[in-house]
């Protein structure tokens, strides 16, 4: 029986995501192709992978055991592929970049410029709040917050520190105070912060050594930038920002920035990566790039 390589990555990618069409979507085939694919594996191998309902897919007592075997043959295999193309002068493959929503739009002019240089090569960005397994969802990088990198992972700052913003909609501050210091905000009125690791976010301040920590308690909990911009757009209360968030509404009125003298940088996105004793030509090529981008940004501002 010939399972091929596409059939393994097939199977993972299920069981990672837990639903046939993201799978589908994953791996750029179409979920019938998929499901045909999945099926001809089932009945070579004599035992079904996959429990399927029309609600939800889940992994068999067989497919997990095979799941499990097959996880570290497979990462094996992508070593082994990348360590040949290493051998390789000309950058040209697939880099599989896993980053949160605002550092993908942090990496995005350096990927833009990346493929205008190498013609040969492919990026594929997968932006998501969650912070992933790079290693076992088998993307070659991520990128993340500073402070949210894994700690056995290479990291590479990429040179921007970030800042965030407190801020309101002019309309809900018309008939309440300004506050002066974070101790004047009421936690009431705060919208709270869901983490990627699942942790309620406390909002954090500092001005001329004095660190100040305020637990949030509005009745809205939110995990998505773009969901809690519009809250407050809409008057539900005083949100908590990645600054370049929300940098439009503030310039345009649309919201009132508060306790800016309390918001000091913070360190930014880093890039992270496994060590690797054979990168390919693609991975160092990028790797020199995002280094010049932030040795750029460094010097320029």
């Amino acid at each position: 029986m010939d399972t091929g390589l596409k059939g393994l990555e097939a199977v993972l990618a299920i069981a990672r995501r837990g639903s046939f069409r993201a799978a589908a979507l994953d791996l750029g085939m179409s979920t019938t192709a998929l499901s045909h694919a999945i099926a001809r594996l089932e009945a070579g191998l004599g035992v079904r992978l996959f429990n399927r309902t029309t609600r939800s897919v889940s992994l068999s007592d067989a497919g997990r055991d095979f799941v499990e075997r097959v996880s570290p043959a497979l990462a094996e295999i992508r070593a082994a592929m990348a360590a040949a193309r290493s051998q390789r002068v000309t950058p040209s493959g697939l880099l599989r970049v896993n980053a949160s929503v605002q550092g993908g739009r942090e990496i995005a002019p350096v990927v833009l410029a990346f493929l205008r240089r190498y013609p040969e090569m492919q990026v594929d960005l997968v932006t998501e709040g969650r912070l992933v397994d790079i290693v076992a969802e088998g993307f070659d990088l991520g990128i993340r917050p500073a402070d949210l990198v894994p700690r056995d992972m290479i990291a590479l700052p990429l040179g921007r520190p970030q800042r965030y913003a407190v801020v309101a909609s002019p309309e809900w501050l018309s008939t309440r105070p300004v506050p002066a210091t974070p101790g004047d905000l009421r936690p009431a009125d705060c919208l709270r912060v869901r983490l990627p690791n699942g942790a309620l976010f406390p909002w954090y301040f500092e001005r001329d050594g004095a660190v100040v920590h305020l637990d949030a308690k509005g009745r809205l909990t939110l995990d998505e930038a773009a969901i809690a911009r519009a809250a407050v757009l809409e008057g539900a209360g005083i949100g908590f920002f990645i600054e370049q968030d929300v940098s439009g509404d503030i310039d345009a009125g649309r919201l009132v920035r508060l306790l800016a003298d309390w918001t000091p940088p913070r360190p930014g996105f880093s890039l992270y990566y496994p060590g690797r004793r054979n990168p390919s030509a693609g991975f160092a090529a990028f790797l020199a790039m995002v280094r010049e981008a932030a040795h750029r940004r460094r010097v320029h501002g």
